[in-house]
């Protein structure tokens, strides 16, 4: 086994965590006094101090998720804090600045709603910033998704256009920031008129009001078809999502806000002729620490910015956090910071 270092202030006994023993409502969500998790080798144990509630979240609370899902459980699938204890050999030192996020967190091991949580170490991001808690805490998952999306999935290069098919969610917002920074222009989409506004705000060129059916809406702007499309809401508008891409373009499928993750009778001939269709669900690895410094910096320049809808403060919070994002009336991430 390798030797461990750990903060000089050992971890306690026992911890507060937020805890689901059995599927349900908002009572579901119970606070419990836990023994602190301990470090498996090649795991870290992280004391945490942020964690952005995600739509996951709360289909892991209803007990809607997929069979890798048990309980009793700690959810949460992304997090930030400081390195309490770390092999000496991961690279990672106590009391440095890291992030964490997917790989079974709060699915099929616990996860963030908690004081501290442990993960494999190929799972956590260093960074070092100024920035608070609670923007840092909206970023991991959040980020991980739209940049993974663009540069895994779609290859996204400056110069060229692309579209965003549910530009209000989190992650719609985040991407077309990312993609602006690279130099991308940016057609986003909304369902709400009033809403265009928070679309011009994240920097997008051409917010466009969704009906369903916006390929015409997309070829009025870009005659030819965008070079890449983000398809967030989901399989119930693919189609017409592939109708506005260019020959040669792609579209990657990593959402669906509106419920519907499959094509009954799917025909391969439904993607048009040279349009390329791909997909996105990928882990931590693939945003690289610098490009996770190069974003944080951004933030910090102001030339990206985070979509904060609200921040709660403590876990006995988690339940008004879960109940925000579960009525969707709030744009933006929501952040529970834990206050020392």
């Amino acid at each position: 086994m390798n030797p461990s270092t750990a903060a000089g202030d050992a971890a306690p006994a026992t911890m507060q965590a937020v805890v689901v023993t059995r599927p349900g409502g908002l009572d579901a969500l119970e606070i419990k006094e836990v023994p602190v998790p301990a470090r498996k080798p090649g795991w870290v144990r992280i004391k945490v101090k942020a964690f952005g509630i995600n739509e996951s979240e709360v289909t892991t609370r209803k007990g809607e998720s997929s069979s890798d899902v048990s309980y009793p459980r700690i959810p949460g699938i992304e997090g930030v804090g400081v390195v309490d204890e770390s092999e000496e050999d991961s690279g990672l030192r106590p009391g440095q600045q890291v992030a964490t996020m997917m790989g079974g967190m709060g699915r099929s091991y616990d996860g963030a709603y908690a004081q501290y949580v442990t993960v494999p170490s190929e799972q956590v991001i260093p960074f070092e910033t100024g920035l608070p808690w609670e923007v840092v805490g909206a970023l991991p998952e959040m980020f991980q998704t739209a940049y993974g999306s663009l540069i895994t999935g779609l290859g996204l290069q400056a110069g060229q256009t692309l579209l965003i098919r549910g530009g209000t969610s989190t992650v719609g917002l985040s991407a077309a920031t990312i993609a602006k920074d690279l130099g991308a222009t940016v057609l986003s989409t909304t369902r709400s008129p009033e809403r265009a506004g928070e679309l011009r705000a994240a920097g997008v060129d051409h917010p466009l009001v969704d009906s369903r059916t916006i390929a015409d809406q997309v070829r009025e702007l870009v005659p030819d078809g965008v070079d890449a499309a983000l398809e967030l809401v989901g399989c119930s508008v693919l189609a017409d999502t592939l109708r506005a891409v260019r020959r040669h373009g792609t579209v990657c499928f990593t959402g669906a806000l509106a419920g519907q993750w499959t094509i009954p009778d799917f025909s391969p001939f439904m993607v048009p002729a040279g349009v390329h269709l791909t997909s996105y669900g990928g882990e931590a690895a693939d945003l690289p620490a610098d490009v996770f410094a190069h974003q944080l910096q951004a933030i910090a320049a102001g030339r990206l910015k985070v979509p904060v809808a609200k921040v709660y403060h403590g876990l006995e919070q988690v339940r008004a956090a879960q109940a925000d994002v579960e009525s969707g009336a709030m744009p933006g991430k929501h952040v529970v910071v834990l206050d020392d």
